[in-house]
């Protein structure tokens, strides 16, 4: 290089550090860039979607098999028919005002109920997420709508199965109506509904960068409070419900109860015999049941991760303990086991690990299993027996009883030193999932008043909407057309003609 050419080069670095030395200041005072907000994972979103689609399979035709097969075959068609169309008029209830009841914030009424700020599903397009149960993680908020979808579809579905074969159609849909409105949702909103775990970390990183400015702290601190209060009155609680003990099957189960209680017993029963007219029929329905319930339960983690693989574990093995439960005990109380009797068990256990699934361990699991099989046979025999109430398919006995037994036990169940994943834990390391201390009496206790709450305000509140209903279109077909069937009664139509 020339000494021309090593002039020319100086020159141009004293100018380029010239130039840098007047475009650092500008660069030290320009505002940080905003962090890029987290993307949903591709595999996330379908894992979302196919669950959603196993829960509708659930209930169409899952569930609609499964009690068409039990009642008698006058009946059959009129039970496909309250399912199937139960599911269609939900789905358009959800999308016009309930996913907004259940996961919005309700301002004043927050603890139990969500606002309409969302109704229509307005301002939800392709661009919006919802959180999941990870800092960082989301998928796109239409996903999470249909899958809550499917829940709030098939919990009403499994009331009818407690009065079957003495509804009218029309008072089934007005119930429906109201029910969702008034029970569901709250439900839903009370259990599920909270600010996610991204605000809970945000607001304990302003906690600490705020330091020793006691105003900065205390603003900070009363922000943090304010992200923990945006939930629902039993998740303030502490209690665990990680897929539906209490807003489905507790819920689903006393209503039933009440609503057969309502209706009154059907003409013979325990006079004639009112055997099942298809038992074929109920185990297919049985079986999509068991499958569908992988949906259910590892889908709600809202993550394909490691622990939407221990609920699906957990939710194969407590399904078969509790039919092999319900299969010896009955064997040992009537001298037969039946396939009947191995089919309500499986749905028994399925019900009974619905709100441990993501919490305890698969040997906790077993034992919620073996459980929840021999406890809801006594009760589906016995206890219904001694107080005579004709809960047809036994609603209550399965879903209310064994949602009970599901949801006390989570709280046991959830304990790491029983091989449980331990309770979350968002504010003592934020931005990462930690672990919290377990405390026996707490966790207990939290369970036990999320589902007291459940009983009353579903109980309460189904006893009152039966009333309204009876008064508005009448709640039981004439003795008649009950002896008739309500294929033809109410449809005009007959699932068989042979």
């Amino acid at each position: 290089m020339t000494k021309s050419n090593l002039s020319r080069w100086g020159i141009a670095g004293l100018a380029l550090a010239a130039a840098a030395s007047l475009v650092e200041p500008a660069l030290a005072q320009a505002p940080a860039a905003a962090p890029t907000p987290p993307k949903p994972n591709n595999g996330d979103t379908a894992f979302v979607l196919f669950s959603a689609y196993f829960v509708l399979m659930m209930a169409i035709p899952g569930l609609a098999l499964f009690y068409g097969g039990l009642v008698r075959a006058k009946n059959m068609l009129s039970v496909l028919t309250q399912v199937f169309v139960i599911v269609a008029l939900v789905s358009i209830i959800y999308v016009t005002y309930g996913y907004s009841l259940a996961f919005t914030s309700g301002g004043g009424l927050n603890s139990f109920i969500g606002g309409f700020s969302k109704a229509f599903l307005m301002g939800v397009d392709t661009n919006s997420t919802a959180a999941t149960f990870s800092n960082g993680v989301v998928i796109p908020e239409y996903a999470y709508i249909i899958f809550q979808m499917t829940f709030a579809c098939i919990t009403p579905a499994l009331i009818v199965g407690a009065f079957a074969e003495r509804v009218k159609f029309s008072a089934l849909l007005l119930f429906t109506v109201l029910w969702v409105t008034f029970i569901y949702f709250p439900m839903a909103h009370m259990v599920w509904y909270w600010a996610g775990p991204d605000a809970i970390a945000d607001a304990v990183k302003a906690v600490a960068a705020a330091g020793t400015d006691a105003a900065a702290k205390a603003a900070a601190e009363a922000k943090l409070a304010a992200v923990k209060a945006d939930a629902g009155l039993i998740f303030q609680w502490g209690a665990l419900d990680f897929a539906g003990g209490t807003v489905v099957h507790i819920n689903a189960g006393i209503a039933g109860l009440v609503g057969c209680i309502v209706l009154g017993k059907r003409i013979g029963y325990g006079k004639e015999l009112m055997p099942p007219h298809s038992l074929v029929m109920t185990l297919i329905g049985a079986a999509l049941l068991w499958v569908g319930w992988f949906g259910f339960n590892a889908g709600s983690n809202l993550e394909a991760n490691g622990t939407a693989a221990m609920a699906a574990i957990n939710t194969f093995v407590a399904t078969g303990a509790a039919t092999l439960s319900w299969l010896f005990v009955e064997w040992a109380a009537k001298g037969k086991p039946s396939l009947l009797g191995a089919a309500s068990g499986a749905i028994a256990g399925l019900v009974a690990v619905t709100p441990a699934a993501g919490f305890a361990g698969p040997m906790g699991s077993i034992i919620l299993g073996l459980i929840a099989g021999g406890v809801c046979f006594i009760f589906c025999s016995t206890v219904k027996n001694a107080f005579g109430y004709d809960d047809t398919l036994d609603v209550f006995g399965i879903h209310g009883v064994g949602g009970i037994i599901g949801a006390i036990g989570t709280g046991i169940l959830v304990s790491q030193a029983l091989g449980g994943a331990g309770i979350p834990d968002y504010e003592s390391k934020p931005g990462e999932l930690a672990v919290g201390a377990y405390e026996f009496g707490a966790a207990i206790w939290a369970q036990i008043k999320g589902v007291l709450l459940t009983i009353v305000w579903s109980g309460i509140g189904s006893f009152v909407i039966f009333k309204i209903v009876d008064v508005i279109v009448g709640l039981r077909v004439t003795a008649d057309r009950e002896r008739e069937g309500l294929d033809l009664a109410e449809h005009g139509e007959r699932a068989y003609n042979l």
